[in-house]
């Protein structure tokens, strides 16, 4: 087939592109600067004139673009779409019911919101990982000083520059006291969001004054939707990875690699951020324990870092999320935690029996390599988009 491809700095790109051609496929990429606006006159043509009379089969993107779904209706393409971020606004968008996309979603939850909801564009799978390519770069030599650990966590700690919730000001005492209440107790539930559920029209009225939020009028997201997920469980996430991560360096010797160089864990050693291509997978397959702690905006789906970590035959020690049950065995291919005590518990208890943490670990690189490889993905996204034709 000829594939057009957004060609746009994601995860994934050099395995797609390889995967792909290998399957013998030719990939014709594309690149625009406006691909995220939502509607974009200077995308449109520079779309029409790249495609001109050229015949593609369809057109693929790693995450979902309004923009690219409307130029690919307008040229009777197919648009196949894999989304891995969240939360993600441009799923709300209303050209999501195009007739020529197919969108590929990690969460079980998510889709099924969408799916209940009408749209018939959607579809389910969990997300892939290249194990051929990451079992040829573990040949090669490495940093091993730098790129292993006891117990390692890869991953933003959300207090950074585009934390939203810290940018609330001149809101009530009350509704402070209020977010602060239901936050606390989002933490202490696992596998299940209620946050946009409890959010009540005064408490939103006040975020919307701090920080305002309109609401695109050819999307039809919510004010909710928007301060729930982009606000509050990022805000929620930061205090969840700070709370567990200082707990689990109080016992044992823990390494994070983050992006933020100034964040602080106490007991815990920052050894920077680490490349996802070149660096990733020797941290995974060199920690004795690979921590996982899901950005609570993710309702039921494995996020790609899960994934990532298995994929490189790293142990993952993970917060449940119920995706999970649908490709792994806990105890078998990976561990999850209930709790902070549980938490530690299995920390202490992991690095203590090499020989359980080896077979799990082991165990879950063998599943995801079976399974979850690029090829298998692709072959199953191209079974569905051309059986439908």
């Amino acid at each position: 087939m000829r594939i057009l491809y957004l060609d746009w700095p994601c995860f994934g790109k050099v395995d797609t592109q390889s995967t792909l051609e290998q399957m013998g496929h030719t990939l014709i990429p594309f690149f625009h600067v406006d691909y995220q606006k939502r509607n974009s006159s200077a995308f449109s043509s520079a779309f029409d004139t790249f495609v001109g009379g050229e015949q593609f089969d369809c057109c693929f993107s790693f995450n979902y673009f309004p923009v690219v779904s409307q130029c690919c209706l307008q040229h009777d393409l197919k648009y196949i779409a894999v989304v891995y971020d969240s939360p993600y606004v441009m799923l709300y968008s209303y050209t999501l019911a195009n007739p020529n996309n197919y969108v590929f979603l990690f969460d079980k939850c998510e889709y099924l919101t969408l799916k209940n909801g009408g749209l018939n564009s959607v579809y389910y799978t969990a997300l892939p990982v290249n194990g051929n390519r990451i079992e040829h770069l573990l040949t090669k030599t490495y940093d091993k000083s730098r790129l292993s650990a006891d117990v390692s966590f890869v991953g933003s700690l959300y207090n950074e520059d585009h934390n939203f919730f810290d940018r609330l000001s001149g809101i009530s005492d009350y509704s402070r006291g209020y977010l602060e209440g239901i936050m606390n107790a989002q933490l202490k539930v696992q596998g299940y969001n209620f946050i946009e559920d409890v959010l009540t029209p005064t408490i939103v009225g006040e975020m919307q004054k701090s920080v305002p939020y309109t609401p695109d009028a050819s999307s039809a997201e919510s004010e909710k939707y928007v301060y729930a997920n982009y606000f509050i469980n990022r805000k929620i996430t930061s205090m969840e990875r700070q709370k567990l991560l200082t707990s689990v360096a109080a016992r044992c010797a823990l390494r994070i690699y983050t992006l933020n160089p100034n964040a602080v864990i106490p007991n815990a050693c920052n050894m920077g951020a680490v490349n996802y291509y070149s660096e990733m997978p020797y941290v995974f397959a060199n920690s004795k324990i690979n921590l996982n702690i899901s950005l609570r905006s993710i309702q039921s789906g494995i996020p790609l870092r899960a994934m990532d970590i298995m994929g490189a035959g790293g142990f993952l020690l993970t917060n449940f999320q119920t995706d999970f049950l649908d490709y792994f065995i806990p105890n078998e291919d990976f561990v999850y935690y209930e709790s902070e005590n549980d938490l530690l518990f299995k920390v202490e208890y992991y690095l203590t029996h090499e020989r359980e943490r080896s077979e799990i670990a082991q165990n879950g690189h063998e599943k995801v390599k079976k399974n979850h490889s690029f090829e298998k993905f692709f072959s199953y996204i191209f079974s569905v988009v051309f059986r439908e034709s």
